[in-house]
């Protein structure tokens, strides 16, 4: 590859990171691989590091994975403790413009048991809970059309119970602010880590999905 910068490194696992970026993204990319990857070898109790000297030396990636069954206690197991499957597992809404994220995000958050939906705008993400009754959604604040504020209002007018978390690249006060008033639980702002929204999840709706195991 062509190399990742040394002061890039540290956040090369987390959700949305990428070293350079073009409004039209004519290099690709979208800043999820690594993070599947990293989420992926976490569920097996493995770990996942990268090493390089800088653009242009290329990178190597080395993957770790027990070959016995996974410790009790470790950084092994401190790694796994938040990217295994979930003992409480959710109905999860998540809503980007772009598919390929919201896919990723889904099929990411459904490796961990959890019912995920992708919905990829305001109206299709409405439809979609009409026989679906998600515990949280997932929103992209900047959707086309009925924006991510907009339909997190929505959402919560459909349903008293939703928690809904923002995962954008919009982080002043006052996008914050806005969050809150829109009944938005948690704001996250890219690039985020898998853990994080995990964290968010699992903070905001404790024990609401237990029932998905009944």
């Amino acid at each position: 590859g062509v190399g990742i910068a040394k002061d890039m490194l540290p956040r090369v696992f987390d959700m949305f990171a990428q070293e350079h970026q073009s409004i039209d993204r004519s290099q690709g990319g979208l800043g999820l691989g690594l993070a599947i990857v990293k989420t992926l070898v976490a569920l097996h109790q493995g770990r996942v590091s990268a090493r390089s000297e800088g653009r242009g030396t290329g990178s190597e990636f080395i993957v770790e994975l027990p070959a016995f069954s996974a410790p009790s206690s470790g950084p092994l197991a401190v790694e796994a403790r938040h990217t295994r499957a979930d003992s409480v597992l959710y109905k999860i809404l998540v809503v980007d413009d772009n598919e390929d994220t919201a896919d990723l995000m889904a099929f990411a958050l459904s490796q961990l048991g959890h019912d995920v939906r992708a919905a990829y705008d305001g109206p299709s993400a409405l439809r979609a809970i009409a026989d679906f009754a998600p515990d949280v959604a997932v929103l992209d604040i900047g959707l086309p059309g009925m924006n991510g504020y907009e339909l997190g209002q929505e959402l919560r007018e459909r349903s008293a119970t939703i928690r809904l978390v923002a995962v954008t690249g919009y982080g002043q006060t006052r996008d914050r602010q806005r969050s809150r008033d829109a009944g938005f639980a948690k704001h996250l702002v890219k690039p985020v880590n898998f853990a994080s929204v995990l964290d968010a999840i699992r903070s905001i709706t404790p024990a609401e999905g237990e029932r998905l195991r009944s």
